[in-house]
């Protein structure tokens, strides 16, 4: 419980951080911004967004299909990220690909007779390692954009990558808690890539966080019969 209630307060500090530097705006910036972000778009860039949005929706299902098409939608954004000075975002992206391939195979250890991975809640153990895990990513990631390069958001880049980070970690182990991880990562990816000048990621993260919460209500029904029978 403890894990849960610190990520959900998160949103809440964030959602007032976009407020404060958004405030004053009418609605039409957001559609000029998203026809100026189509109209700028590159076709690696629509690649990404069509199997990032993929990627979500068949893990919301939890369909093997996840890992091929996150694959792809990572490496692209390995590249875009490393355009636009995102160092963080583009190492998450990295870290998002290799993760991909150790998904995939503990996803589909049945196929060669172990039992099935079921959906599951952390424990005491795995909420106190994934909040040392998100800490500790934090604490390094910033220290090392802010030192050792040119970011002009060493805070940020840093968040969203630490809750990307556990949120990947806790997707491959089918763990409840990993969407709570993903909504963090999606709210405040929002206003970042605005910032960067990527409407259209933007959008897709806006996308990504209602897909998150139809996930995590899909993944909270699918642990309910386990933990009964536990």
């Amino acid at each position: 419980m403890i894990f849960r209630s610190i990520f959900f307060l998160q949103p809440i500090f964030l959602y007032s951080f976009f407020l404060s530097h958004f405030r004053g705006m009418d609605g039409n910036w957001i559609i000029d911004g998203l026809q100026v972000g189509i109209q700028e778009m590159t076709w690696l860039e629509a690649v990404a967004v069509f199997f990032g949005l993929a990627s979500v929706f068949y893990s919301m299902k939890e369909n093997i299909l996840v890992f091929p098409t996150g694959i792809v939608s990572t490496l692209i954004y390995v590249w875009i990220c490393l355009q636009v000075k995102l160092y963080a975002d583009m190492g998450i992206n990295a870290y998002y690909f290799i993760m991909s391939i150790y998904g995939w195979y503990f996803w589909t250890r049945s196929e060669v007779g172990s039992p099935k991975l079921s959906v599951t809640w952390l424990d005491r153990k795995g909420i106190i390692v994934s909040l040392a895990l998100f800490f500790g990513s934090y604490g390094v990631l910033y220290v090392v954009l802010a030192t050792f390069t040119d970011s002009d958001v060493p805070y940020w880049d840093s968040f969203t990558t630490a809750t990307a980070f556990v949120g990947m970690w806790l997707m491959a182990k089918k763990k409840v808690e990993n969407w709570i991880a993903w909504i963090i990562t999606d709210i405040v990816s929002v206003p970042l890539y605005i910032y960067k000048g990527l409407l259209l990621t933007s959008f897709q993260f806006l996308v990504f966080t209602v897909l998150a919460v139809m996930g995590l209500i899909a993944w909270i029904n699918a642990a309910k019969p386990k933990a009964a029978n536990a």
